[in-house]
């Protein structure tokens, strides 16, 4: 249904002919204005109060009122006309009702300590490491909370990981979803103001001698009064949305660098197992020297010497498949940081003993901490604030539409009075029947709503698993390398007592050969071993959130503002500078 009221249909206001007893215009609308703000308090009937309003101004408007109407007072239909057009310039203060639900982050069950911290919260071990950054556990080196990877202490992963942020594709690509979802909040902030239209044209006609030309110069405006909120709702979601895909960014970069520091330790690891492999290399030429001088004596068989060189060939060709790791790995570095393999090399050094001390926190920053679960709960008020939309859809519409300008033929004088044109009009609609469409759009708002609070309630689970997870790995690693470097000394002592017991002639070279292989294998294993060690270090700063912080997705006045601030390079800037 829709209500028009303009120049040519003006209603009479009380007090003027042809509208002794009636209801005053301007009180109708107000009472239909006044009924969509109480269906804002008080669920859909001021909806159904504001389409008996706008129906009883139709009847009144088709019960005969002049469409000149003089006043007795000796008003005229302009100062009619100016009335209502005050009455629209206050319905914009009328727009503070907004309908549907207030957003509040949903709940979750967040426990008080990590299972595996193996810390009470007021030990002084967790008042020392609360809220101290990304550092060691040396309380003198403090590192600067955002660049996490530094307390690995190396400078070469270090101008590694700053490369993320220049080359990175898929880094790119987030940030381009981020710029789309920016520009989706302006073009939905657009929908608050009116829109202008010029309308120029100019025709010619003719008929015999006679020529005319008619010139109209035209602008048209409209303007949809957001009265209860939907448009309003729709700017936050699409807001929500924009905040969503930023902390998508910082999750992108966090992925990126913390597979960069794995790819790296790798590479780390390759060197040290092939520095440990080719030690053994030479160890087993000496152990074949050892055969060749023991069967020229005639005390050991050929098959010693022949079991010698296999050990030997077996090793180097370890060693060589090491190598083959290493380029691999060098070259994934390469595509993350997104330049050719042809210009990233790494120079050679082995892994540290020991990876650093990770202070956890408590549970409770974790939400705070994670970029996925400020993603996802952004996710959540997005789908809060299209609730308020669906609502906004049960109640009427006013639109404010106006038109002037002049139009006319040029000989008469193309600007004067006569060839001025202007009209004025408001009109409201609401939609008396459409099948349950709106119904279901709620429906489906309130669906989606729950379905994104139950992905929320579940990402926050899942990030206390990963961090129990990877704090068990640590503490259970520790325990496992201790081990694994008792074994080999034990083993390296196995090794150096059965050769001398071989040079002696005591021993068979099965047994040194057994005790050879053995070693290798418990150095091949520790070295696995604190390379596990490392990157699950990697893996729980991940789980924490890096160095991000909730507090670096951009504020509603950021998204909301009049442009994208732009960088030297033309991109636009990272949300969390």
């Amino acid at each position: 249904m829709m209500v028009k009221v303009s120049r040519e249909t003006a209603a009479a206001p009380a007090g003027c002919e042809g509208s002794s007893n009636q209801r005053p215009h301007r009180e109708v609308l107000r009472s239909s204005l006044e009924g969509g703000l109480q269906g804002s308090r008080g669920g859909l009937e001021g909806s159904f109060e504001a389409s008996a309003a706008l129906r009883h101004l139709r009847m009144r408007a088709r019960a005969g009122w002049p469409l000149t109407p003089k006043c007795r007072d000796g008003r005229t239909a302009s100062s009619i006309l100016r009335g209502l057009t005050s009455l629209l310039l206050i319905a914009p203060l009328l727009a503070g009702c907004v309908v549907g639900p207030d957003y509040t982050r949903p709940s979750v069950e967040t426990p008080l300590a990590y299972k595996q911290g193996g810390v009470r919260e007021d030990s002084p071990a967790y008042v020392a490491a609360h809220r101290k950054g990304w550092r060691e556990a040396n309380p003198s080196d403090a590192v600067e909370r955002g660049d996490w990877w530094r307390v690995f202490r190396d400078p070469a992963l270090d101008r590694l990981i700053r490369l993320v942020d220049v080359d990175n594709q898929s880094l790119r690509q987030a940030v381009a979803n981020y710029r789309q979802a920016r520009a989706l909040v302006a073009s939905a902030q657009a929908a608050l103001y009116p829109t202008v239209i010029g309308a120029p044209s100019i025709t010619r006609t003719g008929s015999g001698s006679t020529t005319r030309t008619n010139v109209s110069l035209l602008g048209q405006a409209s303007w949809e009064l957001d009265l209860f909120g939907g448009t309003r709702r729709n700017i936050e979601s699409e807001a929500a949305l924009a905040q969503s895909d930023a902390a998508t960014i910082a999750l992108t970069r966090l992925s990126i660098q913390a597979e960069i520091a794995a790819d790296y330790l790798t590479v780390r690891y390759a060197d040290s197992l092939q520095k440990v492999l080719e030690e053994n290399v030479e160890n087993f030429k000496r152990t074949l020297a050892i055969t060749e001088n023991q069967y020229a004596a005639g005390v050991a068989a050929r098959s010693d010497v022949i079991t010698a060189q296999t050990q030997v060939q077996t090793i180097e060709a370890q060693a060589i498949a090491v190598r083959l790791t290493r380029v691999q790995y060098v070259n994934a570095i390469a595509t993350l940081i997104g330049r050719p393999p042809s210009e990233v090399s790494i120079p050679v050094a082995g892994i540290s003993r020991n990876p650093p001390g990770v202070p956890v926190g408590i549970p409770g920053e974790l939400l705070e901490r994670r970029p996925d679960v400020a993603q996802a709960e952004r996710l959540v008020q997005s789908q809060s604030e299209r609730i308020g939309v669906a609502v906004a859809a049960f109640f009427p519409t006013v639109t404010i539409s106006a038109q002037g300008g002049i139009s006319g033929a040029t000989r008469n004088g193309l600007l004067s009075a006569a060839n001025q044109v202007w009209s004025v009009a408001a009109s409201g609609s609401e939609v008396l029947f459409d099948g349950g469409a709106r119904t279901a759009a709620l429906r489906s708002a309130e669906a989606g709503y729950d379905a994104a609070v139950a992905n929320y309630r579940q990402v926050v689970l899942a990030a206390f698993a990963e961090v129990e997870n990877q704090m068990a790995a640590l503490r259970i690693l520790g325990q496992q390398q201790r081990a694994q470097d008792t074994a080999v000394d034990l083993s390296r002592k196995a090794v150096e007592i059965t050769l001398n017991e071989y040079r002696a002639g005591t021993q068979n070279f099965t047994t040194v050969v057994t005790a050879q292989n053995l070693l290798v294998n418990n150095e091949v294993n520790a070295l696995q071993v604190r390379l596990s060690r490392f990157t699950a270090a990697v893996t729980l700063i991940r789980a924490l959130g890096g160095g991000w912080d909730v507090r670096s997705l951009p504020s509603d006045s950021e998204l909301k503002g009049p442009s994208l601030p732009i960088d030297r390079g033309g991109q636009a800037v990272r949300p969390d500078e």
